[in-house]
């Protein structure tokens, strides 16, 4: 058994990594874009700093991204060139409600998205449309401390009602929250928190992650009621924790550690907090903000399909003393020494993405939709900007194979497959450009010099075979 003859073959991003165009048609100001590059980026993104609008100081990369507001018709042209069968994207949210807690919403923002869907029709491809992906007004940031305010749900729900009225037959799947487990790690990027000093922080976390999770309810109840043929998922930064030894106490803290990761997708796909994260709060103290209806709301409205970022699996360890570490997407863990990483220090885990997509299907029984999956790397064009990517090539042959195997072996249910950074964006743990992931060259550095111009490189190519032949010919030639 192969992959589905309608398997989901296409690329994705987000909003705030390519669009630009943040203060035009009236659209607002929101977290990701006063999130800058260089070293107070960490701090800021975990929102250890109160810094909540530009200054001089610093280069704010998702101002202008890399235009695709002005040039989305080129760039999806491109995609239709490939082959897509389907363009996962992200709305921001200030595009449609500029200060987010408006009742009517902004006709411009929402007819550049209706625009922008009516062209990935027009080459055969069908949207995959994040509704949060770590967007968040800095107006309800500023007057009601982001997710932390149960008032936010009121305006998330005015959101998404808007969306599937307004984009009903137009897009057929959705994805609630991005990554809704980064909310740990990067709380300020995650869902506009920013601390006072002395409370407690993880308090503060969990109280906006119910709110988060009750949204996420909220908005595929209103989906399914909209339009029953619309399908909702969850989305996750996934990677299974591999214990570091035999060691007992290794494997427990494997298994506490895949708790922690999977406790949000066991909500939205199981409908209630479980056992293990219910006495885990309780021994540290933190009160989940239950109100009256709340947990037949998340019993009531589980997801569709569970989606997935897959970068790189991770080590867990019991040992208390401190551990060489390995950079991650967002989250890091002991270094594995089996495994060779990029340059930026993500270990590269090809057989991980079958043992994680086991894992997961395992848990759930549910489809699963890998919706980011690939390689930041540096790339050096020649004098007409072509790109000999080889290097992204194997890497994401070896993901696409082992990703097969789970199908074909293993039998896991697969609904699509998207590469992250279809085209060159800016990173969203960096701010950089350099970190590059797509199929496409954009001539942007850093700090905004360049031409924008779009020139695929040697991958292109390659992708377009590999949907052509739905995952059978991964070879380079």
């Amino acid at each position: 058994m192969g992959l589905r003859k309608d398997f989901l073959w296409g690329g994705a991003t987000a909003a705030n990594q390519l669009e630009g165009g943040y203060a035009e048609d009236g659209r607002g100001l929101a977290n990701v874009d006063v999130i800058p590059i260089g070293e107070d980026r960490g701090p800021i993104r975990n929102g250890d700093r109160k810094h909540l609008d530009f200054d001089d100081e610093h280069f704010y990369p998702a101002k202008e991204g890399i235009d695709h507001y002005h040039r989305y018709k080129e760039d999806i042209a491109l995609f239709g060139e490939m082959g897509f069968k389907t363009y996962r994207l992200s709305i921001a949210w200030s595009r449609i409600f500029p200060k987010g807690d408006e009742e009517e919403p902004n006709e411009a923002g929402l007819k550049f998205y209706e625009d922008l869907f009516q062209e990935c029709h027009k080459h055969g491809i069908e949207p995959l449309v994040t509704i949060t992906h770590f967007d968040c007004p800095i107006h309800l940031i500023k007057e009601y401390g982001g997710w932390r305010n149960r008032k936010t749900i009121d305006f998330y729900e005015n959101l998404t009602r808007t969306l599937f009225t307004r984009y009903k037959g137009l897009v057929k799947y959705w994805l609630t929250f991005n990554e809704i487990n980064v909310i740990l790690h990067a709380p300020f990027m995650g869902a506009g928190l920013v601390f006072e000093e002395g409370e407690n922080k993880k308090q503060v976390i969990y109280q906006a992650a119910h709110h988060e999770l009750l949204a996420s309810a909220l908005a595929t109840k209103i989906a399914h009621e909209v339009d029953p043929d619309i399908q909702v998922g969850c989305m996750l930064a996934a990677g299974k924790y591999y214990p570091e030894t035999p060691n007992p106490r290794d494997v427990l803290a494997a298994q506490q550690a895949d708790r922690r990761n999977y406790f949000f997708i066991d909500v939205q796909s199981r409908g209630e907090y479980p056992a293990y994260a219910l006495k885990e709060l309780e021994r540290e103290g933190i009160e989940i903000p239950f109100e009256e209806g709340d947990k037949e709301l998340l019993k009531e409205h589980t997801v569709d399909f569970i989606s997935f970022s897959y970068y790189s699996n991770r080590v867990a360890s019991g040992d208390p003393e401190s551990k060489d570490q390995a950079e991650g997407n967002v989250i890091r863990s002991v270094k594995n020494p089996y495994l060779k990483a990029s340059e930026w220090g993500w270990q590269i885990d090809p057989l991980g993405l079958r043992i994680t997509m086991n894992d997961i299907y395992d848990r759930y029984q549910k489809p699963l939709f890998i919706v980011e999956n690939g390689l930041g790397a540096v790339d050096h064009p020649d004098e007409n900007g072509y790109v000999e990517d080889d290097y992204r090539i194997d890497y994401l042959a070896s993901h696409i194979e082992a990703m097969k195997d789970a199908v074909e072996l293993d039998g896991v249910d697969l609904m699509g497959y998207t590469t992250w950074g279809c085209i060159d964006l800016v990173s969203a743990g960096t701010g950089e450009m350099k970190k590059r992931y797509g199929f496409i060259y954009v001539d942007r550095d850093n700090y905004g010099n360049g031409t924008l111009d779009r020139t695929p490189k040697k991958s292109f190519d390659w992708y377009k075979k590999v949907i052509e032949t739905n995952g059978k010919d991964l070879s380079k030639d």
